[in-house]
Parts: C-alpha cells; sequence; structure tokens
C-alpha cells in the first residue's frame, strides 16, 4: 500500500511539473493509472477524495501547486517548475568535510548507500570538484555500529509513525514474548540501539533493547494512541533506562584490570587485594543490565535489590 501510495504522489507531481498550462482534474483522472483504476470501481467520489488527499500531501511534502480557474469557470492545477526549484547549493570545505563525516558514520548500516547517494546528489548540484567530503579530516572515523536486523524496520515505523509488533526476550526472561508498541525514536547508548516507545499492552512508556528483539518486525496499520514526546524528553526516557540518570550509589566489587567502563564512573576505588577492587558507582534505571555484561568479574555487594536483580538476570542467562 505504501509503495502504490508513493508511485501514485510521484505520478501526480510529474504531472502537474511537465504541463505548461493547468490540468483540470478529469485530465489528471484520466492520464493517471491509479486514479482510472479508483474511478472505475467505486465513483467519481472514490476519485474525489483520492485526489484532494494526494494534493494535500504533495503540498505538506513542500510542492506549491497552483489553482488557476480557466474562462469556463473550470479549475485547474499545476506546479510551476520556477516555483518549485531549489536555490543553487554552495558547500563550504568545511561543510562538505561534516558531510562527509556523517555518511562514514553510517558505513556498518543500510543506511551508507542513501548517505553516499545524497553526497553523488550534491556533487551533481554543485558542490565543488575540489572538495572530496570522504577525505577531509580523514583521521577522525566515527562509526555507528549498527548489527541488528530490527534497525531499519524500526527506524521506518519511527519516521511514518507506524505500531509495530515484535518478539522481545527480557534480561530476566527466558523466552521472548509478543510486544505491541508504537515507536517514537531510535537511540545509541554505550555502544547499543535502544528503541523508546508506547507499549500498548502495559499502557506505558517503555525502552526496548534491539539485541533482545527476535524474529521479525511487523508493522500494523493503525494509528498512534499516545502523543509523540519531542527528542529531549525522548532521550532522557533513553538515558534514564539505559542507567545514565543515577538518584544514589552502589557498592560492588570488580576484578582488578578489568571493567574499565565502570571504573570511568566509579566515585571511589578502594583495593581489596587478591585481585579484586572495590568501588562506589552511581546507581540508577539499567545498572544490572549493564553488570551482567561483565560476567565474572562483577560482584555487587549493596543494595540488596540490585545484587538481586543482577544474579535474576544471570539465572535466565544460564536457564538460554
Amino acid at each position: 500500500m505504501a509503495i502504490a501510495k508513493a508511485e501514485r504522489l510521484m505520478n501526480l507531481a510529474l504531472c502537474l511539473l511537465g504541463t505548461r498550462r493547468p490540468l483540470s482534474k478529469r485530465e489528471l483522472r484520466d492520464s493517471i493509472e491509479a486514479y482510472v483504476e479508483a474511478s472505475a470501481a467505486g465513483s467519481d467520489d472514490s476519485f474525489n477524495r483520492m485526489f484532494e488527499r494526494d494534493k494535500d500531501d504533495l503540498r505538506e511534502l513542500g510542492l506549491v501547486i497552483e489553482t488557476v480557474e480557466n474562462l469556463d469557470g473550470e479549475v485547474g492545477y499545476l506546479a510551476r517548475r520556477d516555483s518549485n526549484s531549489l536555490p543553487p547549493i554552495t558547500l563550504d570545505a568545511e561543510e562538505a568535510a561534516a558531510l562527509g563525516l556523517a555518511a562514514k558514520v553510517w558505513q556498518q548500516a543500510r543506511l551508507a548507500g542513501a548517505a553516499s547517494g545524497a553526497l553523488q546528489k550534491l556533487r551533481a548540484a554543485g558542490l565543488p570538484e575540489d572538495v572530496d567530503p570522504y577525505e577531509a579530516h580523514s583521521a577522525l572515523e566515527p562509526r555507528i555500529p549498527v548489527h541488528e536486523a530490527a534497525f531499519e524496520p524500526l527506524m521506518l515505523a519511527c519516521r511514518d509513525r507506524r505500531p509495530v509488533v515484535f518478539d522481545y526476550r527480557k534480561a530476566t526472561a527466558a523466552r521472548p514474548e509478543p510486544r505491541h508498541v508504537e515507536p517514537w525514536a531510535l537511540e545509541c547508548w554505550r555502544g547499543h540501539w535502544y528503541l523508546a516507545g508506547w507499549d500498548r499492552d502495559r499502557g506505558a512508556e517503555r525502552v526496548f533493547r534491539l539485541s533482545r528483539i527476535t524474529g521479525r518486525v511487523r508493522s500494523r496499520g493503525t494509528r498512534f494512541t499516545v502523543p509523540v514526546p519531542d527528542v529531549v524528553t525522548v532521550r532522557e526516557t533513553v538515558a534514564s533506562w539505559a542507567g545514565e540518570i543515577a538518584d544514589r550509589s552502589a557498592r560492588i566489587r570488580l576484578r582488578s584490570g578489568s571493567g574499565y567502563p565502570l571504573r570511568a564512573k566509579a566515585t571511589t576505588v578502594r583495593e581489596l587485594g587478591d585481585g579484586w577492587d572495590e568501588l562506589e558507582i552511581p546507581y540508577g534505571h539499567g545498572l544490572d543490565a549493564w553488570l551482567v555484561e561483565f560476567g565474572p568479574d562483577v560482584v555487587v555487594l549493596e543494595p540488596a535489590e540490585l545484587r538481586a536483580d543482577v544474579v535474576d538476570r544471570l539465572r535466565a542467562v544460564a536457564k538460554g
């Protein structure tokens, strides 16, 4: 359905841009196959509704469509090229370098092709030939690794505001369970991707780690039931869920020479001897999931609820 609509919008835009005189609704209906089929299957009312929606969608996308009435009172439509042309693109060396770095960020994701194609279009639109956005500042090699198969369908669902269904395995659960989610945004924390959204089954906002999504992400053709927060609020939600926002402290034992990310967060470090150190670290939501990643190199001393959460997660991992 999405592909059919995109093709219909493209055909309508081409018709409006390619004409030198206003085209009536009847002429547009006879020129676009999807409109012909709609008229044949239903009535003129179904075509009229489809045409008005398409016209509004094109205007929302930025196409300037003029409505002109001829001497006979018939209304026609056209999109003048001079009203819909972009100004010349001019980029200096620093701006081109920034775009090149942005393209390099996505080398490991399927967005790499789109990023590369965007730079090629900029080159064709006037990017100076003596500026190489890929080579500038080549000592800097940014990376955002994206290995999860769920990334791309979730990214598209966030963009299109489409609810999704997927199977999700919590760290404390031995088996995955289905989740019905209205996706808001994807965020990367500590090298891991998270999805923030509204969990319909639980009636609350939730954050899901993409590496725990199993199977295929399925889209649902329904609308969102709750407003989408602004991007700052979503990032705060992910930060809190991922353990970035702490309101208390925890004491752990950490094997000497290991767990350097934990050491960087520690407020105090004390050597215990026998190859162990004692650390005091900020404690917020999600710390238990992070500590489990260090396996036998970490032992939680207090608080008791954090120790219990870590033990539950380790038992779930042991059960497979």
